[in-house]
């Protein structure tokens, strides 16, 4: 059973320090400075083909191993599938539970109650924000996001023209101007509605 760490900061600015130090007790220790938003995170992928089964993979919080749950089921997933556990060391700790199959029974509970508790935190954040934008719009302050395009944008109406006058589908507009399918799909509608009135 080996103890492996792994610590990652946003960006090449920021230290590392807080985290090597709290993951001193681990025999390797691999490292990423990138966002968490990154998938190719060189450190990550290299601990996920070092380990072996009865390792511990260790991190000081678990938003170092991603930022949303997706990304940290899926590697959670690939630390089960190698045969090892992790070890978060802000939470609560499976220290001296020598039975395997229950220190990863109560390590994954854990885990998913962590991953609940973050998501239902952005999903609060998410209402809060939602019922800014409410007030804000009830009393006047609310602009909102610019608009991406104007209806006399060169760029979109080279788009629309592709589509309205040349038959182009709108996979084809989007893989010929980068406008994405959606956004080009508003904007045509929007136009459409303006050249009926």
């Amino acid at each position: 059973m080996v103890k492996i760490g792994y610590a990652r900061v946003s960006s090449k600015n920021q230290k590392l320090d807080r985290q090597l130090e709290a993951l001193q007790d681990c025999e390797k220790i691999f490292s990423d400075k990138l966002s968490g938003a990154s998938l190719n995170r060189e450190g990550l992928n290299q601990l996920l083909a070092f380990i072996r089964e009865g390792d511990i993979v260790v991190v000081l919080e678990l938003d170092r191993l991603g930022r949303n749950n997706i990304e940290l089921t899926d590697t959670m997933n690939k630390i089960q599938q190698a045969g090892a556990t992790l070890e978060v060391l802000t939470l609560p700790t499976t220290k001296g539970i020598e039975d395997e199959n229950l220190r990863r029974l109560i390590n994954n509970l854990m885990i998913e109650l962590y991953k609940y508790q973050a998501e239902n935190e952005r999903q609060k954040i998410r209402e809060r924000q939602q019922q800014g934008i409410e007030i804000a719009k009830r009393n006047g302050k609310f602009k909102g996001r610019k608009p991406r395009f104007t209806l006399n944008d060169p760029h979109l109406l080279h788009a629309i023209q592709l589509h309205v006058e040349e038959d182009y589908s709108i996979k084809e507009i989007e893989r010929l101007t980068k406008i994405p399918e959606n956004t080009f799909r508003r904007y045509l509608k929007k136009y459409l509605d303006q050249k009926k009135d």
